[in-house]
């Protein structure tokens, strides 16, 4: 299957007007309303968080073909305006919705893995990032496994990237998390296996190694 396909393939939750809308989107951005298209994404985002893991590719299509057809960015303006509006209100979209703050996370994380100027990462969304994985180490966040999963899996997946981008950020940031696993009562026996490991994890130069990997991927399953 294509890179198109794979798209495609993951709209497939949507009804049929607006598949056929993020279709032409991918493939003649300039025939749709990009700012609708941005905004139906990260509506989907929110609710969804398997689709949230792989709306940053989507995006990314979506950028690259505008660019490629009609050397403009209104879909990425749009869509980063709409990131912006939510991570203001950030706080009130936790209280209002666990999961959808969750699905957030992901999706912004996500974003940032997959967009770039000049091959490097987006400036703008760095700080935002980190604000959003400071949230999640914080202590009534700790105290909640799916906020520590949703912090450890950011990390895996763009943790190395944050790094080179702000490295003081990443050290304030695992000093919250080292103080969490070894100092704060209510966590559970899963959080704090999954602090250790990522701990563990950025310690070896953000490498798994293997017998790391037999001994976490043995306490998950046992």
């Amino acid at each position: 299957m294509g890179e198109t396909g794979k798209e495609e393939y993951r709209i497939q939750s949507f009804d049929a007007e607006t598949q056929q809308l993020l279709k032409t989107a991918l493939k003649d951005p300039s025939s749709v309303d990009l700012e609708k298209v941005a905004n139906i994404i990260v509506d989907q985002s929110l609710q969804d968080c398997v689709f949230s893991k792989e709306a940053g590719r989507i995006c990314y299509t979506i950028i690259q073909a505008e660019s490629k057809q009609v050397g403009q960015s209104v879909f990425r303006r749009s869509l980063l305006n709409r990131l912006q509006q939510e991570y203001k209100d950030r706080e009130e979209l936790r209280s209002r919705s666990l999961q959808a703050w969750i699905c957030y996370v992901t999706f912004i994380c996500n974003i940032f893995d997959y967009l770039r100027v000049n091959n490097m990462p987006m400036m703008a969304l760095v700080n935002p990032v980190y604000d959003c994985l400071f949230r999640l180490a914080q202590p009534d966040s700790l105290r909640k496994e799916e906020e520590v999963d949703c912090l450890v899996l950011q990390l895996h997946r763009i943790g190395e990237q944050l790094e080179r981008m702000n490295s003081q950020r990443m050290d304030e940031l695992f000093s919250l998390l080292r103080d969490g696993f070894l100092l704060q009562e209510g966590l559970s026996s899963l959080s704090q296996l999954l602090l250790l490991e990522i701990i563990e994890f950025r310690a070896a130069d953000w490498k798994m190694t293997d017998a790391a990997q037999k001994y976490y991927y043995s306490e998950v399953t046992d």
